[in-house]
């Protein structure tokens, strides 16, 4: 009697002792009895798994990052592209992540590869090159309503690279040459215009004063001379032009 007794003392302790399960704080446990879904997930911390009569699905709550493999997008305007992304999500609600979907990593996976091909799918490129965080929250706002009834949350979406034709790229290459391009010329036609009506205050001045373009002419005289070259001038008295203009005016 008393060898039955400490048999059976031994294998009740044994059975406590496996019956024991750590979770980390990170973690949640699921736990079915007799197949049956319990209200509340357990953890963390020392819970008590009672074999065969319960069964405990470990789910962590850690924010993980899901990489969408590249997909072939073809925009509004008719240019194909290869674009891939990256998901980040974590589980908010244990329960329904373990009883509403078998496997929520991989089907959030192909949900966000049919999302992207939708979303992007009806804009254009310029639109896809130059408004990627408007993309971005569309794509996440209907992931986030798909994965809601699984207890998931997709906390940021990301498009990650699009990668473009060969000849895509040259023509984009040719279209911002060409913008420069433009940019300069108008920037040089508005120096000009700011020089002709710099050039047409002189001229008024000049013209109001007889005298300042004598001056000038001297001074025109002293930068010459100045420098050690060649040059040779013919001063010719402003006074006489003056007077050969009136006499071409009398005629």
């Amino acid at each position: 009697m008393s060898l039955f007794f400490i048999v059976s003392t031994v294998v009740v302790v044994i059975y406590f002792l496996n019956s024991i399960n750590i979770l980390a704080e990170y973690e949640r446990g699921v736990i079915f009895r007799l197949g049956r879904l319990l209200p509340e997930a357990k953890g963390p911390g020392i819970i008590l798994v009672l074999a065969p009569i319960d069964r405990i699905v470990r789910i962590s709550l850690r924010q993980e990052a899901l990489e969408v493999p590249p997909q072939d997008i073809i925009t509004r305007d008719n240019v194909t592209l290869k674009v891939n992304a990256v998901i980040f999500l974590r589980v908010v609600e244990p329960r329904n992540a373990v009883v509403q979907v078998s496997n929520y990593v991989y089907q959030t996976s192909q949900f966000a590869q049919t999302t992207l091909r939708s979303v992007l799918g009806e804009v254009e490129l310029d639109e896809l090159l130059s408004q990627r965080e408007k993309l971005n929250l569309r794509i996440q706002d209907i992931l986030d309503k798909h994965t809601e009834p699984w207890g998931v949350k997709v906390v940021n979406v990301e498009v990650k690279q699009v990668d473009m034709p060969e000849s895509m790229l040259r023509a984009m290459a040719k279209q911002a040459e060409a913008e420069r391009e433009k940019r300069s010329k108008i920037i040089h036609a508005e120096g000009e215009f700011a020089a002709a009506q710099r050039l047409t205050d002189a001229a008024r001045v000049l013209a109001e004063q007889p005298a300042a373009i004598q001056l000038r002419y001297l001074q025109t005289l002293t930068e010459i001379g100045v420098e050690k070259n060649t040059t040779i001038v013919f001063p010719v008295p402003v006074d006489l032009l003056a007077g050969l203009q009136k006499i071409l005016d009398k005629k």
